[in-house]
């Protein structure tokens, strides 16, 4: 299969950072594109830094699944912030799953204990990351966020400027706020779990490669798109200063769904054994 892996800020060495972990991650058989934002900021922090990422990502992947299905298709998308910017919006967009790495490692923490805690890079984030935790109905299994306050020298070089503050926070986690599994959050973290194997007495989550095992396992599933509910592509409408290639997948997703919709409706429509 073939996944499109996007880091939402503009930091080449976070995308050095995700490339690596997700090649680490992924099956033999999977094939990586690994893109970064084409403007933003250079690690994001709080919800408007999101907002601006998602349209970022939003072209990211209308250029790479939203033209002719047939040339180069992308099997699966993975959003690679914590936060997972834009989502589940992004999900309208395509036919193909879209896995923010927030929805992934939660749900990996939560196949695995019945607490989680998760260690962050900025006190400033905790109260995005808070939100998110609750949308995905698990803030009554939240034990902690517990987060780096002190200034960041370079966003590529977190996990060396303090690794033992995030390992010394992530034993903190398991002994005073009782997490049965705690996830190292963000994308400037990815690997660090590897790193810190065996060193704290539980379960450890990397999101990137979270990211990248649930994409494929989704993709695996094959269980289709949303043609209709809460996720369906956007209603047609009128609409200007879009892109060009932003425009196109919107059309080719509203198409798709509205084609598979009428077969659907005219097969219903045929009695059985005609």
């Amino acid at each position: 299969m073939k996944l499109l892996v996007i880091n939402p800020n503009i930091s080449a060495d976070v995308t050095a950072l995700i490339d690596a972990e997700a090649r680490r991650s992924a099956g033999a058989d999977t094939e990586l594109i690994v893109r970064t934002a084409g403007h933003g900021v250079e690690y994001i922090e709080t919800r408007f830094e999101a907002l601006i990422a998602a349209g970022a990502v939003a072209e990211i992947i209308a250029e790479h699944c939203g033209g002719d299905p047939a040339a180069d298709r992308i099997d699966g998308v993975v959003v690679a912030a914590f936060g997972d910017p834009g989502m589940p919006a992004l999900k309208e967009l395509t036919e193909v799953p879209v896995i923010g790495i927030t929805e992934a490692a939660l749900c990996a923490a939560a196949l695995q204990g019945q607490r989680f805690s998760i260690i962050s890079i900025s006190d400033r984030i905790t109260a995005w990351y808070r939100d998110c935790v609750e949308h995905f109905g698990l803030g009554s299994r939240l034990a902690s966020i517990r987060s780096i306050n002190q200034s960041l020298n370079g966003i590529g070089t977190v996990q060396q400027d303090f690794k033992e503050t995030l390992l010394a926070l992530s034993r903190q986690a398991v002994a005073e706020d009782g997490a049965d599994v705690v996830i190292l959050a963000g994308a400037p973290l990815a690997g660090l779990a590897r790193e810190l194997e065996g060193q704290i007495p539980v379960p450890v989550v990397d999101g990137i490669s979270a990211g990248i095992r649930m994409t494929e396992a989704v993709v695996a599933l094959q269980s289709g798109f949303h043609r209709q509910g809460a996720f369906a592509p956007p209603p047609v409408k009128h609409r200007r200063g879009l892109s060009e290639t932003l425009d196109a997948a919107l059309t080719a997703i509203q198409s798709a769904a509205s084609t598979s919709v009428t077969a659907n409706a005219v097969a219903a429509a045929v009695p059985a054994g005609k």
